[in-house]
């Protein structure tokens, strides 16, 4: 029996989060209050099945009961029950669109402005953070998407899922994703970007995969970087680890970075592993 803990900063997706551990088929109890966690367990140790996982959710929504949280782990923890934190992030211009499209105001802002707000909550979540087991950004990623990859991560056969690896492009100009595992650049390849009638089109369309793949030195690093990747999953596997983040960058993430994350998940999902994709910064402005 295992209890997962989700927590996060506001507007990270911690609802789409127990909409897809609902969907595995978990129970779930969305704003528990810390200080109740240990009872809760006492009582759902009693009446579930071994292999039943419940899910709580605890955020600053609790107001001053937030600041338990770290007791209640720590009393769960002396009492036996097996635990682990997933903690939801997200950057600070993801979440201030958000809010900015729901028209909420976020719960530290008090009026004011939300980039205080998440200012303060990430200081007052920074000791849970540091204790968490599993980490996701969800900066760029969709309701749907996030949906899909708590799935990938929790719903297989062993206690926890096995591994999910997350193959993402990006562009170098914008930053390296920080929760990446391993990173690749691509700026060696054929670049669209400069044929004009090339430039507005991505790597997810056939003009541009056809350009970028027309070379023997793109062909020959998808091979080695598809042979490393196949080696090294294994490896991860034995060491017990339950996501792989695979982050392949070119200058501006649109075309050739996008190609071959395309192609590495194809790649991936033909070994019959857990594999998802997504373009960080395909939508951003050439």
């Amino acid at each position: 029996m295992k209890f997962i803990i989700v927590t996060g900063l506001s507007g990270a997706g911690k609802t789409q989060a127990v909409k897809a551990f609902e969907d595995i088929g978990d129970y779930c109890v969305d704003n528990m209050p810390p200080e109740l966690m240990p009872k809760f367990a006492e009582i759902y140790h009693k009446s579930a099945d071994v292999n039943d996982c419940a899910v709580l959710v605890c955020d600053l929504r609790g107001g001053s009961m937030f600041d338990k949280l770290n007791e209640g782990l720590d009393e769960m923890a002396e009492l036996g029950y097996e635990y682990e934190v997933l903690f939801l992030d997200a950057s600070d211009e993801a979440l201030i669109r958000r809010y900015k499209e729901t028209r909420r105001e976020h719960p530290l802002s008090s009026g004011g402005r939300i980039i205080d707000g998440i200012k303060k909550e990430r200081e007052i979540l920074s000791k849970i953070k540091n204790k968490a087991n599993k980490i996701i950004d969800t900066s760029t990623l969709s309701a749907s998407q996030l949906r899909q990859k708590i799935k990938l991560m929790y719903s297989n056969g062993s206690e926890f899922g096995e591994m999910l690896v997350h193959v993402i492009s990006f562009g170098f100009k914008y930053g390296i994703p920080l929760d990446s595992d391993l990173v690749f650049d691509v700026r060696f390849l054929p670049n669209p970007f400069y044929v004009p009638e090339l430039k507005e089109h991505t790597g997810l369309e056939t003009c541009i995969r056809d350009y970028v793949m027309d070379s023997e030195v793109s062909h020959e690093f998808l091979k080695k970087l598809t042979d490393l990747v196949k080696y090294m999953i294994p490896q991860f596997i034995k060491e017990g680890k339950t996501q792989l983040i695979i982050s392949v960058g070119c200058t501006g993430g649109h075309h050739r970075s996008v190609t071959i994350a395309e192609a590495l998940y194809n790649e991936v999902k033909a070994m019959g592993k857990n594999v998802m994709v997504s373009h960080r910064d395909i939508k951003r402005g050439i």
